[in-house]
């Protein structure tokens, strides 16, 4: 069973910056899609950035494209997202997903990236807050 701790929320000022981190644990293959969404009140859920952990195509939402950067430590099974320049727009609780590779190496994650849609993500961490005030 997969299971992803989040780590890294909080509140900030406009322009700040926070780094969210998610570990992970319990895949079958070492490299997998990975990546970070968000839910802002009333709204639903959107991808912001994914990521095939071996070493391929990452995936920006248009909203953080030059802010937002995602990144892996694999020897930590551990994905990062760097927030900068943040903006009140930015507010919600901020999810890490996983979409499990069914190979040891996916040629269309790697050249195509995962994907933003969550649907596509059977994996779910709990969640963190990200606040950004004005």
């Amino acid at each position: 069973q997969v299971q992803l701790v989040e780590s890294g929320g909080g509140s900030v000022q406009a322009g700040g910056s926070l780094r969210l981190s998610c570990t992970a644990s319990g895949f079958t293959y070492s490299r997998n899609c990975m990546g970070w969404f968000r839910q802002a009140p009333g709204k639903e859920r959107e991808g912001v950035a994914t990521v095939y952990t071996a070493g391929g195509r990452t995936d920006y939402a248009d909203s953080v494209k030059g802010r937002f950067t995602i990144s892996q430590d694999n020897a930590k099974n551990t994905v990062y997202l760097q927030m900068n320049s943040l903006k009140p727009e930015d507010t919600a609780i901020y999810y890490c997903a996983a979409r499990p590779s069914r190979t040891s190496f996916n040629s269309a994650y790697f050249y195509n990236g995962c994907g933003t849609v969550p649907s596509n993500y059977e994996y779910w961490g709990q969640g963190t807050q990200v606040t950004v005030s004005s």
